[in-house]
C-alpha cells in the first residue's frame, strides 16, 4: 500500500503549502503550484492509495479557502476513479 504524507504544519502561504504539496506527491520542479496545476498532476501522477494529511489546524486562516480546494480536488478524483472503476484511493486528515 503506497501512502502520501502530507505535512502542512506550520505553513505560513499558499506557496510553502504548495512546495509541501509537490514534495510529498513527488511532482517534478515545474509543478505550476495552482489548483489546476494540483488537478492535472493528481489525475496522471498519482500511485498512491492512501493519502494522510496533518497539520491543517496549524494554517492560518486565509489558507481556510485552498484547503477547501485541495479537498474537492481530492473528493473529485475519487469518485472519479469509483465511476471508472479505477484505483480507488483515499484521505485522510489527521490534526
Amino acid at each position: 500500500m503506497k501512502v502520501i504524507k502530507l505535512d502542512l504544519a506550520g505553513c505560513k502561504n499558499l506557496w510553502e503549502m504548495h512546495e509541501r504539496i509537490r514534495i510529498a506527491f513527488g511532482f517534478p520542479e515545474w509543478y505550476g503550484k495552482n489548483w489546476d496545476a494540483f488537478w492535472d498532476l493528481l489525475k496522471s501522477e498519482c500511485d498512491a492509495d492512501k493519502v494522510v494529511i496533518t497539520g491543517e489546524h496549524t494554517l492560518p486562516g486565509e489558507l481556510e479557502k485552498h484547503l477547501v480546494m485541495m479537498h474537492e480536488c481530492l473528493d473529485d478524483l475519487i469518485a472519479s476513479n469509483k465511476k471508472y472503476h479505477f484505483n480507488a484511493f483515499s484521505y485522510e486528515i489527521i490534526d
